[in-house]
């Protein structure tokens, strides 16, 4: 296969797990909020940014590579995680349109104390590690997503998730001084939700697809 095919392949699986990292991350929480703090503080930004991308690349790769050991072996149990992983796509999606119906702020302040580099490290791996949600969404759902995957293209699939991760944790810390009117804006919110919920939607259509046909 020459260059130009096995990039016609990866791509998209690339941009899938891409588009799901975004749809995923993108919203409203406690990490963001401390990452573009330390961004409007202009504080320790790098390290915080390196730590929250480098936890979920490594949550992300962790994810696929165990889901598809145990998914390899029972091919019932792989359809039934990949209907279940569109179930709760749709879900997402349906709970993102429905914050894209209500105003919503960012609350986050660059007032307070100033931290030192391990404090901001630690703030930033209590947020990132001890948040259920993070292993149910970035482990078990994108995992067995990115298991679904063949073999040779799993490593696409892990780069775009943990890209979309890098470029939203730098976008928001480095970016913050930038964006930080625009965030404080309800209507960005709602728009920015409303992406998410056609990303979600048509990932969920995606893995429905894939369990059905085969591909």
């Amino acid at each position: 296969m020459d260059f130009a095919a096995a990039a016609s392949v990866a791509f998209p699986v690339f941009i899938q797990g891409l588009a799901l990292g975004l749809g995923l991350i993108v919203a409203i929480g406690a990490q963001n909020a401390f990452v573009l703090r330390q961004g409007l503080r202009r504080e320790h930004v790098g390290s915080v940014v390196l730590f929250c991308a480098a936890a979920d690349a490594v949550l992300i790769a962790a994810g696929v590579m165990g889901m598809a050991r145990a998914l390899g072996q029972s091919p019932n149990l792989a359809r039934a995680l990949a209907l279940a992983g569109a179930a709760f796509l749709a879900v997402y999606g349906w709970q993102a349109l429905r914050r894209a119906r209500h105003v919503q702020r960012l609350g986050t302040s660059a007032a307070g104390s100033s931290l030192s580099p391990a404090a901001a490290v630690a703030q930033a791996a209590a947020f990132t590690l001890l948040n259920p949600h993070v292993y149910l969404d970035t482990v078990l759902l994108v995992g067995s997503i990115g298991a679904q995957q063949p073999a040779a293209l799993r490593g696409w699939f892990i780069a775009g998730a943990a890209g979309a991760s890098l470029v939203w944790f730098s976008v928001l810390g480095f970016g913050a001084r930038w964006l930080a009117p625009w965030f404080a804006r309800p209507r960005a919110w709602q728009v920015l939700d409303g992406l998410i919920a056609a990303t979600m939607f048509a990932l969920s259509a995606l893995l429905v697809r894939h369990v059905l046909i085969g591909r």
